[in-house]
C-alpha cells in the first residue's frame, strides 16, 4: 500500500504551505519524500537536487519543481537561502509529474516571500488572498534549461562521475575513452541514446553548474572562465547566455551578486 495515501481533506486546510530555512556551506539534505509537491527557491546561493531524473541546479532567481512523492537529497554550494512552497494535491496536478526548473519573476520572489511571512505569521486570510496569484504566476513561469541527466551504462557513469567531480573535466572524450574501456565512438553513441545529448553539451552544463556555484561565492567571471575551461570571458559568457538566456554580467546583478 502506497506511503502516500491522499488523506481527507480538512475543512481549513491550506493549498500551499510557505517555509523558510537558510543552509550554511556544503550541507547535504539526505534522500527523502514528501506527500505535496514541492517548489523549491533559491533566494541566495546555489543547490544540487539529485532525483531519478538527473542532478538538478538550482541557482538564485530560480526555483525547482518536485513533484509529490518523488525522492531527492539536495547538496548545498556555499550558503544557500531556501524558500519553499508545499502544494497539496490538487495544487500539485498544475505542474505535472516530472521535476523542471522555473525562472522566478520579481512579482512570484515577492508573492513567495510574502507567502514565507503570511504563513509564519498564521495570516489565513492574506494566504487564501495569495495563493490563486501565485499558483497563476507559477504556471506561468518559463523554464530553463538546468538538468545533468544521469546514465545507467556503467562505463558512461563513470565517465559522468568523473567529469561531476572535477577530476577529468578537461580530459578529451578518447581521455576518457581509456580510462573506462571504451573507445570516443561507443561513448558518443552512449550519450546520444542514454542522455539524448552530446558529450559538448552535457559537459557544458557541468561547467555551467560549477561556474554559477563560483559566481555565487563572489569568484570574477574571468576566473570562473578560465576554470570552466573557456579562453576567453566571450566564449563562456556566450555558453552562459545560450543556457539562461542572459550573460553572467546580468545574472549577478539580477542575483544581487557584485560584479568582477
Amino acid at each position: 500500500m502506497s506511503r502516500f495515501r491522499q488523506q481527507p481533506p480538512r475543512a481549513n486546510a491550506w493549498p500551499i504551505t510557505a517555509l523558510a530555512k537558510d543552509y550554511p556551506r556544503g550541507w547535504h539534505v539526505p534522500r527523502h519524500r514528501h506527500r505535496r509537491g514541492q517548489l523549491i527557491y533559491a533566494r541566495s546561493g546555489v543547490m544540487h537536487v539529485t532525483t531519478r531524473e538527473g542532478i538538478w541546479i538550482v541557482p538564485p532567481q530560480r526555483s525547482l519543481w518536485i513533484p509529490l512523492g518523488m525522492e531527492h537529497e539536495i547538496h548545498m554550494e556555499g550558503s544557500v537561502a531556501v524558500r519553499m512552497l508545499y502544494l497539496d494535491r490538487s495544487s500539485s496536478a498544475l505542474f505535472g509529474s516530472h521535476c523542471k526548473v522555473m525562472a522566478i519573476s520579481p512579482l512570484l520572489r515577492e508573492l513567495i516571500l510574502a507567502a514565507v511571512q503570511a504563513h509564519a505569521q498564521k495570516q489565513r486570510e492574506r494566504m487564501a488572498m495569495l495563493a490563486p496569484l501565485l499558483l497563476h504566476e507559477l504556471q506561468a513561469a518559463e523554464e530553463a534549461a538546468l538538468r545533468i541527466p544521469m546514465p545507467s551504462e556503467p562505463r558512461l557513469k563513470n565517465v559522468c562521475q568523473r567529469l561531476l567531480s572535477g577530476s577529468s573535466r578537461l580530459e578529451t572524450l578518447e581521455q576518457l575513452g581509456s580510462q573506462v574501456g571504451a573507445s570516443s565512438r561507443t561513448l558518443a553513441r552512449l550519450f546520444e541514446s542514454q542522455l539524448q545529448m552530446s558529450f559538448v553539451h552535457w559537459r557544458q552544463h557541468v561547467r555551467l553548474a560549477r561556474a554559477l556555484s563560483q559566481i555565487s561565492q563572489g569568484a570574477a567571471i574571468k576566473t570562473v572562465a578560465r576554470d570552466a575551461g573557456y579562453a576567453s570571458c566571450s566564449a563562456f559568457s556566450s555558453m552562459f547566455h545560450r543556457v539562461l538566456g542572459m550573460t553572467p554580467t546580468d545574472y549577478m546583478k539580477q542575483a544581487g551578486l557584485s560584479g568582477p
